[in-house]
């Protein structure tokens, strides 16, 4: 169940950085980035009643906060990258470095993933790396300035899928809205010095970002979810694996071209999933 729920996390975790990366195009990433969490924390207000979860102890709470802090420094620079280069490139080269640094983590503190399991670890690194297409020409340029600003955005979200595993399993939702009380201030300070006037004409953006948000919840949910039942090692690389819907729905809508190498990538993907599975 963890695998799947990890692998729903990464299809949505995938349509909201689609979403988020479009809004950037038409609006600053501080004020996209801040639509979007404000969504997200009214869909967490929602949920915590419904969920009836008890409030977290201090433990959780410093991790919460710790991973607010981390997905602040993820979506912002994320958002930049997918604004300013090929979402093609930039949400891959991402996700390796989100997939790898949480595997490394889980490793170092004793977990043992199936021989298969790590084999599998192994290859869906590596499919990440071809969905990426880093030797074939792209449509959209990605300069060297925004492959680097693609790395800071894997280390944010490494860190925060690390720090959300070290909340306890009847923290519930509260992970969720406590990381946003942290980053909500971190953004809305973004907006103010940086400033919030160069907003696109189209008048639909902030929809685009509030949508971004309200996936996100979601997506954070299911990887809560699968952390409490299965293995860091195991989870956050399946979940890694969002780039596959951001790319094709950049194929699909904004006309990027799906490069051989990248199609060998997405049948790895498929493969990595399937030896994770079995030796889980």
């Amino acid at each position: 169940m963890a695998i799947v729920l990890a692998l729903i996390s990464a299809l949505v975790y995938g349509v909201s950085d689609y979403s988020g990366g479009r809004a950037t195009r038409l609006a600053p990433v501080f004020l996209v980035s801040l639509i979007g969490q404000l969504a997200a924390m009214a869909g967490v207000l929602v949920l915590l009643p419904i969920l009836g979860d008890p409030i977290p102890g201090l433990s959780d709470i410093e991790w919460s906060a710790a991973a607010g802090l981390a997905g602040v420094l993820g979506v912002s620079a994320f958002y930049y990258a997918l604004a300013n280069g090929a979402m093609t490139v930039v949400a891959p080269v991402t996700a390796i470095v989100s997939a790898v640094l949480p595997v490394g983590v889980g490793l170092a503190d004793g977990e043992q993933p199936g021989a298969l399991a790590l084999v599998g670890v192994v290859i869906a690194v590596l499919a990440v790396a071809l969905v990426s297409g880093a030797l074939e020409e792209h449509e959209r340029p990605t300069s060297r300035r925004v492959l680097l600003i693609a790395v800071a955005a894997g280390i944010g979200f490494g860190l925060l899928f690390v720090f959300f595993d070290r909340t306890g399993d009847d923290a519930g939702a509260w992970p969720l809205l406590i990381s946003q009380l942290v980053s909500i201030p971190l953004l809305a300070t973004g907006v103010w010095r940086t400033g919030g006037d160069r907003v696109d004409a189209v008048p639909s953006w902030w929809i685009i970002a509030a949508i971004a948000g309200l996936l996100s919840v979601g997506a954070n949910m299911a990887y809560l979810a699968a952390t409490r039942e299965g293995l860091l090692t195991i989870v956050s690389v399946v979940t890694a694996m969002y780039p596959a819907s951001t790319v094709l729905l950049a194929t699909a809508l904004d006309g990027e071209r799906i490069h051989r190498t990248q199609a060998y990538g997405l049948a790895l993907a498929v493969t990595a999933l399937t030896l994770v599975a079995a030796g889980r």
